[in-house]
């Protein structure tokens, strides 16, 4: 559980997915973005291009769900911040793909 802390998960139990009583080191909706971190890796290396726009729709979808829950409009449930978190997730990874991206061709001037 340690390690779901230095992330800076907040680590609640009841917005954490359990498999056989244990709890997950994060909860769901970080345990979403770190999922959507990998496939997003994933497809950075096999060169899959999301437009920027898209990316930053990714991100806005998983800050409104994190937004209508904190303002208290209405509360979230695993299964949303889970998949609202891998959205976030890809559009995290697809940005820092660009970015380096960009250093690279500025380096190479």
């Amino acid at each position: 559980m340690e390690l779901g802390h230095y992330t800076g998960c907040h680590q609640m139990a009841s917005r954490s997915f359990f498999i056989k009583g244990y709890q997950f080191p994060v909860c769901a909706r970080c345990t979403g973005v770190m999922i959507g971190q990998i496939c997003g890796f994933i497809l950075g290396i096999a060169r899959v291009i999301i437009p920027l726009p898209a990316s930053l729709l990714l991100l806005l979808i998983m800050g409104i769900d994190w937004g209508i829950q904190k303002i208290g409009i209405k509360e979230s449930n695993n299964i949303r911040r889970f998949i609202t978190g891998i959205c976030g997730g890809i559009g995290t990874m697809n940005l820092y793909c660009k970015v380096i991206v960009l250093i690279i061709k500025r380096g190479n001037r």
